[in-house]
């Protein structure tokens, strides 16, 4: 199997999701984060007794992970403090 293929969203839905014949999977939301407009998907697996869903972030070269992309460049962060 190609390393691209690897890193594919049905890829990462089988290795994480585990599909069978008894246990399904569809999409449930899909959308683009707002600060850098990068893709997400929510999976969902389910079947008699549990059900599991999980994010998937696509990342700038391709990959499909279910941890999200670094931002882009220098971010500054500013903490309020109680005067």
């Amino acid at each position: 199997m190609k390393t691209g293929e690897r890193q594919s969203l049905r890829y990462q839905v089988e290795k994480w999701l585990a599909p069978t014949a008894t246990r399904g999977v569809h999409v449930i939301h899909f959308s683009r984060t707002r600060p850098d407009g990068r893709r997400y998907v929510c999976v969902e697996a389910s079947d008699q007794l549990n059900m599991h869903a999980l994010f998937f972030f696509r990342h700038d070269d391709g990959c499909w992970r279910v941890f999200p992309a670094r931002p882009d460049g220098p971010q500054l962060a500013v903490e309020r403090r109680a005067a």
